[in-house]
């Protein structure tokens, strides 16, 4: 049912695209003034929950920490397990930004016969994340050819490089369907995996299914319903300048897709999918480890008055004495 109520969401959201810009004709709405909503919609969310985090205590030095900390010269540091300065914790970072370290080290149990508990490598998991991160990471690169004019050299050349293999025309883009492999690797590993269906919750199905709804029709948009692209990229370039122009005749399969990615935008403040910002103001990630070395004193402590054990004893010694409890000064 969690997943049903997903998809159900995502098939009311194309609907609306396909009733409202197609039958109705609301072309200006689903083509300037929802995206513009939903863009400001997104750049607040992210600032305010950015903003709310690094407002947020860190009195300790908490970092997640996998190997031997720094000590004595003849004991061997895990630099990037455990780092002891910035220039280690941006390593870090970077590995785990880019090539997602952590999650390639990830280890999966299960029972067998006996019954037995055994551990394994869980690499699957790590290579469709990947795989979804970087495909859409260089989706969301090339789509910068329909804001600038001219295109810039860097957007052209990640387009030669997708489209390598030269099948079809359009050409057919690597990135593409990748990407919709890796979305439904990740969607099935929920749908399939009792252990991950019995923890996983609409918000976690949700974000897959609208991401699979957006590769789905730009993929449709692109080699089927073939919309004409200097439309688009007309349109693109008025929202980008603030004098929005909706040329006639774009498609409705252009529409949907794009509602599909403002509904995106205005769900991402609010959703998981945060991670993104996240992670480099995570206190497990981001501090050094270098607790021997120096003293870290929390910076929120406001004064507070204490009674010392010499005022304590002053103030019963009497009553101490009594009932023959030992003091300090008679």
């Amino acid at each position: 049912m969690k997943v049903v109520l997903s998809l159900a969401v995502v098939i009311a959201l194309v609907l609306i695209a396909y009733v409202g810009a197609g039958m109705a004709g609301a072309t200006y709405l689903f083509g300037v003034i929802l995206p513009l909503l939903a863009i400001i919609a997104f750049v607040v969310g992210v600032v305010w929950r950015v903003v709310r985090w690094a407002r947020s205590p860190v009195p300790f030095r908490i970092p997640t920490t996998c190997g031997q900390q720094r000590s004595l010269s003849w004991i061997k540091q895990q630099k990037l397990d455990n780092p002891f300065n910035g220039f280690q914790v941006l390593a870090r970072m970077v590995l785990e930004v880019l090539l997602f370290r952590s999650l390639f080290r990830n280890t999966k149990a299960e029972v067998r016969p006996g019954p037995k508990l055994v551990y394994g490598a869980d690499k699957l998991l790590w290579l469709g994340a990947l795989a979804f991160h970087w495909s859409f990471l260089i989706i969301f690169l090339r789509h910068y050819r329909f804001f600038a004019e001219p295109v810039p050299g860097f957007v052209l050349w990640l387009q030669s490089i997708d489209g390598l293999f030269q099948v079809g025309l359009p050409t057919l883009l690597i990135t593409n369907i990748v990407l919709v492999l890796a979305l439904l690797f990740l969607l099935g590993r929920r749908l399939f995996n009792s252990l991950v269906r019995y923890i996983s919750l609409p918000g976690d199905h949700f974000p897959l299914l609208l991401l699979l709804g957006i590769a789905v029709s730009g993929i449709y948009m692109r080699y089927f319903d073939k919309v004409d692209i200097i439309k688009i990229k007309q349109l693109a370039l008025g929202l980008v300048g603030f004098h929005p122009v909706v040329p006639d005749g774009i498609g409705v399969s252009f529409y949907i897709h794009l509602f599909l990615v403002s509904a995106l935008l205005v769900y991402f403040p609010a959703s998981k999918l945060m991670h993104m910002a996240g992670v480099f103001l995570s206190p497990t990630r981001n501090l050094a480890n270098n607790n021997r070395a120096q003293r870290h004193l929390n910076p929120w402590n406001y004064p507070v008055k204490v009674h010392t054990y010499a005022e304590y004893e002053d103030e019963f010694r009497g009553v101490m004495k009594a009932a023959g409890m030992p003091v300090e000064k008679e």
